[in-house]
């Protein structure tokens, strides 16, 4: 019982002794994020027809996300991860013609490198779909409706362990919401806080 007891001891310290922050890109997290989003769009094929913006828009947004990390090795850590963000003042427009994303939601994969027992560094790459108002001109005056518009996203970052529970990142993604013959594209610098359970 004695060496039991002296076992469970050293097995306590040990693991107290271990770094908190080793441990926090690992299991599930929540967390959220703001940054800078530029659109860029050329020919759209939407609900009201064929739309002509060729034009581009700076504007802000900011979202959430959850996610699960899973250590494979000693360096090398893989997850899943998905998202929900809303923009600010982030409508696209030429003329009487008008793409207004309401929201966006993108699911995706991640793959890292931990740097250090504190820092990781990742890419990832995945699926995303953007929610708009679309308007236009018709012969009978305006036209409106709603549309999506999806495609796929890579990207890249690094996160680092503030605490045993929450990190910091940064980030940029590129994401292609443009079908054949469309041009949609999004470019995202993003900062971002996780809180990892």
């Amino acid at each position: 019982m004695r060496k039991l007891s002296a076992a469970v001891a050293v097995l306590a310290f040990a693991t107290s002794a271990l770094p908190a922050s080793a441990q926090v890109f690992q299991g599930p997290y929540v967390g959220g994020q703001v940054g800078w989003n530029h659109d860029k769009v050329g020919r759209a094929d939407t609900d009201v027809g064929p739309i002509e913006i060729r034009n581009s828009r700076d504007s802000f947004t900011g979202g959430a996300f959850v996610g699960y990390n899973q250590t494979v090795a000693p360096h090398v850590v893989l997850g899943l991860e998905g998202g929900f963000e809303i923009g600010a003042n982030d409508a696209v427009r030429r003329g009487g013609a008008v793409i207004d994303p309401d929201y966006t939601f993108d699911v995706s994969a991640r793959a890292g490198y931990l740097m250090d027992e504190r820092s990781l560094i990742y890419i990832r790459g995945g699926y995303e779909n953007s929610r708009a108002s679309v308007r236009t001109i018709g012969v009978n005056g305006p036209i409106r409706d709603h549309d999506n518009f999806d495609g796929w996203s890579v990207g890249g970052g690094v996160e680092r362990a503030l605490t045993d529970r929450l990190s910091a990142r940064i980030e940029y993604r590129y994401s292609d919401l443009g079908s054949s013959g469309e041009t949609f594209d999004r470019h995202k610098a993003l900062v971002g806080v996780a809180y990892h359970f």
